[in-house]
């Protein structure tokens, strides 16, 4: 099983510890790309792949994803078929 399998798996499991890196990298082995709209955008933050777009904070202070962001970006990947459940 390589690291993009086993991290799906995780993130599938809704974890609570899954922090923002792991995020990052899944998101981006998935074919997204990692937008901050500017200077001014603070801790938001978007996944762009094509012409889907999620919009999330960036968590802080800790490093934690919340289980409800975790929940919406999961049901989106579903929504849009980028992996099957």
């Amino acid at each position: 099983m390589s690291t993009k399998d086993k991290l799906i798996e995780r993130f599938k499991k809704l974890p609570k510890d899954f922090t923002f890196e792991e995020l990052v990298h899944l998101m981006t082995s998935l074919g997204f790309s990692i937008t901050n709209k500017g200077a001014t955008s603070g801790s938001r933050i978007g996944f762009i792949k094509g012409s889907l777009l999620i919009k999330m904070h960036r968590p802080h202070p800790q490093n934690i994803v919340g289980y409800k962001t975790l929940k919406e970006i999961q049901a989106l990947l579903k929504k849009e078929k980028i992996w099957e459940n």
